[in-house]
């Protein structure tokens, strides 16, 4: 049994939930988010009380995979809520002498010390913002959130002996002593 999948996911009262058979809407204002749901999992939206309970098939109960999409499809359509309501965001920092980034269009310009510049495009319902060294990735999904913030760390992963590169602001870089001249 899945202790998270058991919980229900409370709604707030600006979000509409829509149940069909296999897949999950959830939308707020000009944001919604849609997610298939495996045959086995049940998605059931009670309007009374504004949960939406996710249980799984009796006749299933023994098959793990379908027992490993219980909890998952649960804690996804929690996120698809909290997406809608409050947005996901990941913030990164660019470390070095002379690279920079910019928004233009529907790309992101990085110059992280190659001959030439990278462009990295936005994908759709993901917001780019540039302040300085600062890069901040809003939108409603969380996975197009984190997957577009990796590529970004990818094109310049920080170095360990100076730090320079592309790293989140919570990251800790672990630095190494490099050589010792003259001993």
């Amino acid at each position: 049994m899945s202790r998270l999948g058991k919980k229900p996911v409370p709604v707030p009262g600006n979000v509409k939930v829509e149940v069909a058979p296999g897949k999950v809407t959830v939308s707020s204002g000009s944001k919604s988010l849609t997610m298939p749901v495996r045959p086995e999992i049940k998605v059931a939206f009670d309007a009374a009380s504004k949960q939406v309970n996710v249980t799984i098939d009796p006749a299933k109960a023994n098959d793990s995979q379908a027992r490993a999409s219980w909890g998952s499809t649960r804690a996804h359509i929690a996120n698809m809520i909290k997406g809608v309501t409050e947005g996901f965001q990941r913030n990164l920092e660019v470390v070095g002498v002379g690279f920079t980034a910019a928004v233009a269009g529907k790309t992101l310009d990085l110059k992280v010390g190659f001959a030439n510049m990278i462009k990295v495009p936005i994908p759709m319902g993901v917001e780019v913002q540039v302040e300085k060294q600062n890069i901040t990735v809003k939108g409603a999904d969380r996975q197009a959130v984190g997957q577009f913030a990796s590529v970004v760390r990818s094109k310049r992963k920080p170095e360990p002996y100076n730090g320079k590169g592309i790293k989140y602001t919570d990251e800790v870089i672990k630095k190494k002593q490099g050589k010792a001249f003259g001993a």
